[in-house]
C-alpha cells in the first residue's frame, strides 16, 4: 500500500513534484465554490494566513511532520504549497515545491529542524539514500491524498451556516 502513494505523485513541466487534480462539481456556481474554498482554509489551517487571495484562487503553505520507519520518531518535515482555483462548475488543486527540511534530537532529546539545510524533493536524492527518499514520497503521496478527501469534502457540502443564537431581550427597568 505505502509504495501505491508514492504514485500518486507526478512530475510538472517545471520538473517539480506535482499532486493535481481537477473536480466537476454540476450545478455549483463559481461563487459558491470559492466560499466553499475559504471556508475550508478557515477550518482546517485557523492560524495560515493565505500569500495569495484572488476573486477565484487561494495559495497558502502547508507542511507535514515525516517519520522514520523503524523507530517511528520525527525525522523531518516537508513544507509544500496548495493551490485551490475555482471555476463555475468545477475547481482544482494542486500541491507543489515539496521542500524537506530534516530534524535532530537537540540537547533536551527534542527532535527539532536543523537551520539552514531545505532540500527539495527533486533533489533529495544526492543528499539522502534512496530508501529514504521513497519513504519521504510515499508519506508524501499520503498526505496529498488526505488532504485531497478532505478538501473534496469541503467543497461538496459547502458550508455549513449555524443559526446565530438571539441574544436574550434586555430588560429595561427605568421605564415601566
Amino acid at each position: 500500500m505505502a509504495n501505491a502513494q508514492k504514485s500518486l505523485l507526478s512530475m510538472n513541466e517545471h520538473n517539480k513534484y506535482i499532486y493535481y487534480q481537477v473536480v466537476d462539481l454540476p450545478g455549483i456556481s463559481a461563487d459558491s465554490l470559492y466560499k466553499n474554498a475559504v471556508y475550508f482554509i478557515k477550518q482546517v489551517y485557523p492560524k495560515t494566513k493565505p500569500m495569495q487571495m484572488s476573486n477565484n484562487s487561494i495559495i497558502i503553505k502547508d507542511k507535514f511532520l515525516t517519520y522514520t520507519y523503524i523507530v517511528k520518531h520525527e525525522d523531518g518535515e516537508i513544507a509544500c504549497t496548495l493551490s485551490i482555483e475555482c471555476k463555475e462548475a468545477k475547481y482544482r488543486y494542486w500541491l507543489t515545491d515539496f521542500v524537506f527540511t530534516p530534524y535532530e534530537k537537540n540537547r533536551y532529546g527534542l527532535f527539532v529542524p536543523i537551520n539552514g539545510i531545505d532540500i527539495p524533493l527533486e533533489t533529495a536524492i544526492s543528499k539522502v539514500t534512496k530508501k529514504e527518499l521513497d519513504g519521504y514520497l510515499d508519506q508524501t503521496g499520503s498526505f496529498c491524498k488526505q488532504l485531497s478527501e478532505k478538501l473534496k469534502k469541503y467543497m461538496a457540502e459547502g458550508r455549513a451556516i449555524k443559526k446565530q443564537d438571539q441574544p436574550p431581550a434586555k430588560v429595561v427597568t427605568d421605564k415601566w
